[in-house]
């Protein structure tokens, strides 16, 4: 890992050398994946690091959590409430006449508020906006189009859930953010598994070539197919006028 995180930040710098930018903002959530990511960037931009913690009607702990992981890693920190927005949006969105209470609808507003103000501070501070997805979610689509999918760089793209919980501990995030049940904190009781329907285990070993049962590769890969629009550039016609 001492390797690997050292190729990462080097990777890091020359990405933001290559777009003209000084250094990184990173969204601050209380989880692992945008703990490890706050290191690297750290590591990689020592003076030039901001992590955003960006609460929109959310879970007290993650809060506690986001905040508990900027002391441990001595990251600098602000932080934007977006709950008015986010309130002030459904009332804009009722008055057009079009709106219904759907679930993931209204729970993707949230990953979408905060890539816009995440973009703020970096156009503020010219730096990269720098994704904490992981290889898992990137394969099955378990991300906000334009929200959390919405980034400049990748840098855990490579890297299974449990192949980040690894360079989490050598980065020195803290256990009890390592070992926290993974959440996108999009509504009370959300877990990733739970929304899944498969356990990071599993979908980590298919990944990685190892044995699962036939019924989790097959939803594994129904993920993948219903989410490759996610991973693409919207499509142009391949045709002239």
């Amino acid at each position: 890992m001492e390797e690997f995180s050292r190729r990462l930040v080097v990777w890091l710098q020359d990405q933001a050398n290559a777009a003209g930018a000084v250094g990184a903002v990173v969204g601050i959530s209380g989880g692992v994946d945008s703990a490890t990511v706050a290191a690297l960037c750290l590591r990689a931009f020592p003076e030039h690091t901001l992590g955003v913690v960006m609460p929109c009607h959310s879970d007290p702990i993650d809060i506690e959590d986001a905040y508990f992981v900027a002391r441990t890693l001595g990251l600098p920190v602000t932080t934007v409430t977006l709950d008015l927005v986010y309130d002030g949006l459904l009332e804009a969105l009722r008055a057009s006449g079009y709106y219904a209470d759907h679930p993931i609808a209204l729970a993707n507003l949230k990953p979408r508020l905060r890539m816009a103000t995440l973009y703020f501070f970096a156009n503020r501070l010219n730096r990269l906006v720098v994704g904490t997805g992981n290889r898992s979610e990137i394969y099955v689509g378990y991300f906000t189009k334009y929200g959390d999918g919405g980034v400049d760089v990748l840098p855990l793209g490579n890297l299974t859930k449990r192949q980040v919980r690894e360079l989490a501990r050598y980065l020195g995030v803290p256990e009890r953010i390592i070992e926290k049940t993974p959440s996108a904190g999009l509504w009370p009781g959300q877990t990733d598994e739970g929304e899944l329907g498969i356990t990071y285990e599993q979908l980590d070993g298919y990944l990685l070539g190892e044995q699962v049962p036939p019924e989790v590769a097959a939803r594994i890969e129904a993920l993948h197919r219903a989410s490759m629009h996610k991973r693409t550039l919207p499509p142009v016609p391949d045709f002239p006028p």
